[in-house]
């Protein structure tokens, strides 16, 4: 098996004939875009709609493998720099549709009877959701040459911004048990069974953050700032509103779900103070210990051990996703371990091109690595699940984007605990699925407000290391509330989580796809195999309709707090659960 992924599917290399061919043929294609758009007015309407699209097609096809590309490249080797100048062509040449697409979109939007144009044509008509997102939003569009100026300007704004802080938090040294590592190495020490080594490892993690902060501030600062700029711009009420109308959701589900979270808040601290106690801790759980394994399944895994796991446990589940898994460790679709330069976490990025996906992570062999690599292997699927849509079908919004991959992590757990062989291992599990559990609730709600905190007070002030940690630990106070020990908490952890660094309050959406996949799971339990159609057609639904249209497919109502609420309580149940054993 592979420890790195194989991107040659893609192309051999940045001088891969193929590779300059199809930057060659984007180039083309994005003139020839500017072009038909200089002149929509004297074109029949369905007949410009369908050349609009087209082009837009081909556009998509050739950035994205492009892209992809040079972005999988540099996220291996932060310091590979043609990977680094390929990204900025690219994204110079794709900033050139700035202005005729939002001019297309404008020009569409003023149509007196899209709707009805769109109805007319067989290949417009897989593009109604578009066209209808287009009708509404063209409002929030930049007059002129606004767009393409602001796209220019992202080049060496946001996006410069957010490569700084994947850079600097990739490179950083971090020195440790007298020697030096990164990073991505000494956080996975948080889930040591050792606990002298998780207390010096956070001490480490903690100490290294003081090299790179001032440069990091610098780039939340300059990030929020523009996005700031931006929605008044553009006319959002703020960046909430943007986000939200980004991922097609209503305020109301926001709402819905963030009381029923404050709702079941302190279960969670009951859980944290439960396991704190268990440890022999008397003020709370110190954050060194929030990972801290526990019962007796410290078992580790290589790569193929996580292989035969979850293709076993997926079978029992669904065969074509069992299938899909097989061939993502057998065809080289995963980056398996931590090493200097890569950059930290997980992701699966989408390779549309070739119906397929690549995955990256920094397993290291614990149970909780393995779950994440469920989590990632769900995106994948999701991404296979939507591979029938025309391409510019295919971006589903940030919240329902963690659906598939926590209900992954719901069949897997759910599977394991079951088979448990004793009460030791069974509480092993169980705290496993609660510590992501908290991190979906406690962790994300903190983030939210974290990022709430910044907004308010960007406009008027530049906020610096010390502010920040400041507002970072108020953050974590108000979410963990007496769970965790308040002077061993985490004040950087706005400098190593690069969701502060991307799209605007990326952390709910982690909460949504949590507590709405485990009411989708609670539904398969009850439904059996009768879901499995009912949950690929959702997985299907989600590029093409809003989150509660989405959901509508499973017959739930995502602005009834009580469905947060009953998928709050199946944790809160496990956390009952969890006590009981941790007493016994």
């Amino acid at each position: 098996m592979n420890a790195c992924w194989n991107l040659d599917p893609l192309y051999l290399g940045f001088d891969d004939p193929a590779f300059l061919k199809d930057m060659d043929q984007l180039k083309t294609v994005v003139a020839q875009y500017g072009a038909f758009m200089s002149d929509l007015n004297n074109q029949e309407p369905v007949c410009a709609l369908r050349e609009c699209i087209r082009l837009e097609e081909q556009i998509r096809r050739l950035a994205e493998k492009l892209e992809l590309f040079a972005a999988l490249r540099q996220s291996t080797n932060t310091r590979d720099a043609e990977a680094a100048s390929q990204l900025g062509k690219l994204m110079g040449i794709i900033s050139e549709t700035a202005a005729p697409e939002a001019a297309f979109r404008d020009w569409a939007a003023k149509l007196p009877d899209l709707e009805n144009l769109v109805e007319q044509d067989d290949f417009l008509k897989d593009y109604r959701f578009l066209f209808s997102k287009i009708a509404d939003s063209s409002r929030y569009l930049l007059s002129g040459q606004g767009e393409q100026i602001m796209a220019r300007m992202q080049l060496s704004g946001g996006s410069a911004w957010s490569d700084l802080q994947g850079y600097l938090t990739s490179t950083v040294p971090v020195s440790y048990n007298g020697g030096t590592t990164n990073l991505s190495a000494i956080r996975n020490l948080a889930y040591d069974a050792d606990p002298a080594v998780r207390k010096a490892a956070y001490e480490a993690e903690l100490a290294c953050y003081d090299r790179i902060k001032d440069s990091v501030a610098f780039a939340l600062n300059s990030i929020k700032l523009e996005t700031i700029s931006d929605c008044k711009l553009r006319g959002y009420e703020s960046p909430l509103a943007r986000t939200l109308k980004h991922s097609d959701m209503q305020q109301a589900t926001l709402d819905a779900m963030l009381s029923a979270m404050d709702e079941y808040l302190p279960k969670f601290w009951q859980y944290l103070k439960a396991k704190a106690k268990a440890l022999g801790h008397e003020n709370g759980l110190p954050w060194y210990d929030l990972f801290a394994p526990m019962g007796s399944a410290a078992t580790k895994y290589t790569a193929e051990d996580a292989k035969t796991l979850l293709v076993e446990l997926f079978s029992t589940f669904d065969g074509e996703l069992a299938d899909m898994v097989t061939t993502a460790f057998d065809d080289a679709w995963i980056d398996f371990y931590p090493r200097d330069g890569k950059s930290g976490g997980a992701f699966c990025a989408g390779a549309e091109c070739l119906g397929e996906s690549r995955i990256l992570t920094n397993f290291d062999g614990t149970f909780s690595d393995v779950v994440t690599l469920a989590h990632e292997l769900g995106h994948a699927f999701h991404n296979q699940c939507i591979q029938a849509h025309r391409p510019l079908n295919k971006d589903y919004s940030m919240p329902v984007a963690e659906t598939a991959s926590t209900f992954n992590e719901c069949v897997v757990m759910a599977a394991a605990i079951r088979s448990a062989r004793s009460d030791k291992e069974r509480l092993a599990l169980i705290e496993s699925q609660l510590q992501d559990a908290t991190q979906i609730i406690c962790d994300i709600y903190s983030r939210f407000r974290f990022e709430a905190m910044v907004f308010a007070n960007r406009e008027e002030q530049f906020m610096n290391a010390d502010t920040l940690c400041g507002f970072m630990t108020e953050a974590q106070k108000q979410s963990y509330g007496d769970g965790l020990n308040p002077e061993l908490m985490h004040p950087y952890m706005w400098v190593c989580k690069s969701h502060y660094y991307g799209p605007t309050f990326y952390n709910f959406p982690y909460a949504f796809g949590g507590l709405f996949a485990r009411g989708l799971y609670a539904q398969y339990m009850e439904e059996g195999a009768a879901f499995v159609p009912k949950y690929k057609k959702l997985l299907y639904t989600t590029p093409v309709a809003t989150v509660e249209d989405t959901a509508k497919v499973a017959g739930i109502d995502l602005t009834d707090k009580k469905f947060w609420c009953a998928a709050l309580q199946t944790i809160a149940d496990q956390i009952d659960l969890f006590c009981k054993l941790v007493e016994e």
